[in-house]
């Protein structure tokens, strides 16, 4: 098989980079951005090389913007002639009584959830229509598919809902060009982002009655990156336990 190549959105923590990670160990050449965490983004480069990446890059980028966005995709088709899987794992969020956010922690939850994968799709999608192959992966969150009341992160719900709704377009644009688009939606992960009381206190909510690892959304990214996931696009796949349902 020929080499393939990964670029990761914030894929210099937590998911991201468990998926790049495992990615290397496969043979994959594999392609971080991080916005702040520099030190990561270079730590996590080089263990993917020592894992067996061919090669292995961390470049700061903020996929908020889009010239930045681009320019990180056509940089890594520049020096390793093409992309194979953009994995959009780029995606913060706060907490904040809906009628105490401001304007800009508002816009702020849409540029850096929804904007990315948008802009980075579309900056990938013609290097993998013109290979007729390619594998979009998107992270969306386990109530996403539900229109319900969320008072405290009400724009980051309404990124990810979008998301789940991008997912779907891109899946029917990009089918007949050997293309799968597809979305992860996580419930409760130990990753690194949440503090270990506040993931502690779900439990009581999750019908599995466990925590959710990075292996479990390894293990699911894996399977829609491969060969095998081929007739599988516009697919949401809950990662929660039961959590949301």
């Amino acid at each position: 098989m020929a080499e393939r190549v990964a670029l990761i959105t914030g894929g210099a923590k937590g998911i991201g980079r468990e998926i790049g990670l495992a990615l290397a160990e496969e043979g994959w050449s594999v392609a971080v951005c991080y916005r702040t965490s520099a030190q990561a983004g270079q730590e996590t480069a080089e263990a993917a090389t020592a894992l067996g990446a061919p090669r292995a890059m961390a470049l700061q980028c903020d996929v908020s913007d889009y010239e930045a966005a681009e320019g990180f995709v056509r940089k890594v088709e520049a020096e390793w002639g093409h992309i194979d899987a953009l994995i959009n794992c780029a995606g913060p969020y706060h907490r904040v009584n809906l009628l105490e956010e401001t304007p800009e922690g508002w816009l702020d939850m849409f540029a850096n959830n929804l904007h990315p994968v948008f802009y980075c799709a579309r900056a990938a999608a013609p290097g993998m229509k013109e290979r007729r192959w390619g594998r979009i992966l998107n992270f969306s969150m386990a109530t996403a598919d539900r229109i319900s009341a969320q008072p405290q992160i009400t724009a980051h719900f309404i990124a990810k809902s979008g998301i789940l709704v991008l997912t779907r377009s891109l899946a029917r644009l990009l089918a007949p060009h050997g293309i799968t688009v597809n979305a992860i939606s996580p419930g409760f992960i130990d990753s690194g982002s949440a503090p270990a009381e506040e993931l502690e206190g779900m439990l009581k909510h999750i019908p599995a009655g466990t925590i959710g690892t990075t292996d479990d959304a390894v293990a699911v990214a894996r399977f829609l990156l491969s060969d095998e996931a081929g007739y599988i696009t516009g697919a949401n796949i809950h990662l929660s336990g039961g959590w949301g349902l």
